[in-house]
Parts: C-alpha cells; structure tokens; sequence
C-alpha cells in the first residue's frame, strides 16, 4: 500500500512519501533502545514539563493539524478541532496525575510481616521501546491516549501509524521533539504494514499496542505471543444502544444521531445497532429517521458540514456490500442506502429496519455513518440482541428505572456501559473491551500500568 495522503472528499493525491529503508529502521531502532536508557531516570516532575509543552504546542498547532487531518481521512473539521484539543487535554491530565497513578505501593503491615520482611513495597518501573501499530480515524487520539501515559512512565514509543496519515505520523513525531522531548523519545516509522512483524520480533521492543482491524489484531497477537511480549488490542466495535419505555425518547433519539455518525461513522465505539424497546419503537425509529435524514453531508471542511466522506474508497465499498445484503435479505430501508453521485467517497446516513440474525450487517462492524434498528420484547431480549454480537467494547442504556440500570450494567458483554448519554473515552476512564473487540485496556491508572514492569521489592529481617 503506498504512503500517501489522498484526499477522500475528492480522490486527489496531494503528498507521496517513500517507505523507511532497513538501514534506516535499524538507526531508528538503536536510537529508541539508547534513549530508553537515560530517558527512563528521568524525574516525573521533569516529563510532566516536557508533556505539557507538548500541550502547548497543540492547541497552537490546532488548525493547521485539523485542517491536515480533515484532508487527509476526511472528518469534519470542526471535529478535527475538537479532537486535537481532546489531545492536549489528556496529555494535561497525564502530566498532572502519572507520578501518583505509578506511586509506589505498600502492601498490608500484617501481610509483610507474615512474609518474614522488614519492608516491603511494589514498583512500577517503565518496559522500554514500545511500538504501537495505530488507525488512521482518529489519527491524533488513537496515538496520544498511548504516547501520553507511555511517555510519562518513562517509556519510549515508535509509531507505526496507516499508511493514508503519514502527515498527521510526521507531524506527532515533530510534535514531541519540539516541546524538548530526548530525540529518539518518540518516532514515527513511514513502513508499510508488511514491516510490522519484523519490527515487533526484534528483541529492542518491549512491547506493542494496536488499534485497528481483527485481522491486524491476530497477526500481532500471533507474533507477540511467539515472541512472549505484552500487548494492548483495541479492536473492532459494534456497540448497542438500548432504549428502555421509561426513557426521555426524544432525547435518546437525538443523541443516537451524534452517537452514529460522530466521525462519519467510522468509530469503534460508535453505536451501531439501537435496541429498542416495542413500547417505544415506533417513535424512536420515525425521531432517529428525521434526524438522519436531516444530516448536513458535504465538504469536511465547511464548518457546516455534519457528515463527510469516509477515508477510502475501500471502506466505502465494505459498507455498501453490508447495506446490499442486509436489502436483499429483506431490511427496509427507512432512509439512505444509495451511494451519491458526486466526487469523494460519500455514504448517505443510513437507517435499516428489519434487520436479522442471518444478515452480515448483524454479525460484521459496519464503519460509517449505517445505523441498524432493533424490536425489543422486554429487557431479557434487549440483553439478548445486545450480546449477540462477537464485539464487545461499549455500550448505551436509556432509562430511568434503577433496577433496569443494575441489571443492564451485570449483563452486558461490553468493556463499558453508558447509562442516558453516549460512549466517549476520558482519560480518566479505562478504556478497552472484551470478547473479539480486544483485551487491555488504555488511558487511566489501568492503562498507564499496562507498559509497566510491575516489580515487587522484598527486604529481609
């Protein structure tokens, strides 16, 4: 796959860049393994300084790097804004909270003297050079809500970012040596996907964390678990969205609208198939239709635009094979489904009824702005729609019953639930799934200690 930045409102070509050679990765390589070593006796207080003028350098930086965002995969700009300024945030919140989120511990008294010890504690201790294999939907988050918390406890990264961002991998790159960062702290590796198991078999990796595909998770799974070296997967999503009769139905109605197409529809924790319960239905399904039908789709960076085009031609394609199945299969269209005719690679917002165990677009992730409705009995068959899917990475539940919410929150096979609102990460959050959307989890104390050698330090009588 070339290098390349090609812009999905239009298909136009606007910059090549030439893979990195082996003499190149091999300096590169060398550099992170020599930088891992001082840069690891660094103190809190002195990478805090260096990640909040990262920070800084962000949100000066942040409408030149939405703008190349926006051209190079096609998000809103508007959008693309919001999410360099989420950036800077998390780097923030890890600047201010990674010294106590790695203090040392202290086991129980009782528990150390039992052990025959004077003292004892557990230390978190950074792992080395970590290579993280990242997606290009959100080409600044997914790579800052790993650079961040990496960066703090003392590890360093090297990125292997999608071959359609390669500005965006350049640009954190240079991001991360301007605010002060040791050279060799953070790098970005222009290698196509076929350099990645060389790469993460070299004994200088410590680590690796991906965010992308199935088929991308297993093979660096496979290499990884070979190698025996620790991995983070985030992985596909399907996430349901129940709404319950005791709930505000406009409301839940409006924020699927948001929750759906948020990024053109192209977001792992995007919901993507509403549950709702029969008491309810119908007037969910005709509020949620107006709204998607009511979308603004155009050009990503007008600041009007609600919807652009998806990143590829490629994914484009994906999502109408899903959408042409479940039709011929017998879903109703309730509005979109044909492709417009213009430039780009646009997909109308897309509702579909009727939808069945049978049809792909029930078992596969559809990525973009298509959204599948779902009849509910009662809670049991909202719960068992809802976990009948082979991903598990959020969830949404609207109601107002609290007996619902416990039970909702007891039975979902997800790695979060959102109760009355939508699925949006925080760093303060742990984030991650279970079941076939991956394992680990990122951002928070858990994910900070996910790069960590988690060493116990025993001292005698």
């Amino acid at each position: 796959m070339p290098i390349a930045t090609v812009n999905p409102a239009n298909g136009e070509t606007l910059k090549t860049y030439e893979a990195m050679g082996e003499e190149e990765l091999e300096r590169r390589l060398q550099l992170a393994e020599a930088t891992f070593r001082t840069y690891r006796t660094t103190a809190f207080a002195e990478r805090a300084r260096l990640l909040n003028r990262a920070a800084d350098l962000l949100d000066e930086d942040q409408p030149e790097i939405a703008r190349v965002m926006t051209t190079e995969m096609g998000k809103p700009v508007k959008q693309a804004r919001a999410e360099a300024a989420k950036c800077a945030k998390a780097m923030r919140w890890y600047a201010d909270h990674a010294e106590e989120l790695l203090a040392d511990e202290e086991p129980a008294e009782a528990d150390v003297k039992d052990s025959g010890a004077s003292r004892a504690l557990v230390r978190y201790r950074p792992m080395g050079p970590v290579l993280a294999v990242m997606p290009w939907n959100f080409p600044l988050w997914q790579v800052v809500r790993f650079a961040a918390p990496a960066l703090m406890a003392g590890n360093v990264g090297l990125l292997k970012h999608a071959s359609n961002v390669p500005q965006t991998a350049l640009y954190l790159e240079d991001l991360f040596h301007r605010a002060g960062f040791p050279e060799g702290c953070f790098q970005t590796l222009l290698i196509g996907s076929g350099a990645v198991d060389d790469i993460l078999r070299d004994e200088r990796i410590k680590a690796a964390t991906l965010t992308g595909s199935e088929p991308a998770g297993r093979a660096v799974a496979s290499t990884a678990s070979e190698m025996i070296k620790k991995t983070v997967l985030e992985l596909g999503g399907s996430d349901p969205y129940v709404v319950m009769p005791s709930a505000d139905v406009d409301r839940a109605a409006r924020v699927a609208v948001t929750a759906r197409v948020q990024n053109n529809g192209q977001s792992c924790i995007a919901a993507k198939r509403f549950i709702v319960h029969t008491d309810v239905y119908d007037r969910f399904a005709e509020r949620f239709t107006e709204g998607m039908n009511a979308l603004t789709v155009g050009d990503p960076l007008a600041e009007d635009t609600e919807v652009g085009p998806l990143a590829s031609e490629q994914g484009r394609g994906d999502l109408e094979e899903l959408v042409d199945d479940a039709r011929r299969s017998g879903a109703q269209v309730l509005c979109g489904g044909e492709r417009p005719d213009r430039p780009g690679w646009y997909y109308p917002p897309t509702v579909l009824a009727g939808v069945t165990r049978e049809m792909r677009i029930h078992r596969e992730e559809a990525f973009g702005p298509v959204a599948t409705l779902y009849r509910a009995a009662d809670l049991d068959e909202a719960v068992l729609i809802a976990n009948d899917s082979p991903f598990g990475l959020s969830s949404n539940v609207w109601t107002r019953d609290g007996a619902e919410v416990d039970r909702f929150v007891r039975d979902l096979e997800a790695g979060g639930v959102y109760v009355n609102g939508m699925t949006a990460s925080h760093p303060a959050f742990p984030f991650g799934g279970v079941k076939r959307s991956g394992y680990g989890r990122e951002l928070s104390g858990h994910g900070i200690r996910e790069f960590c050698n988690i060493t116990t330090v025993w001292h005698g009588a």
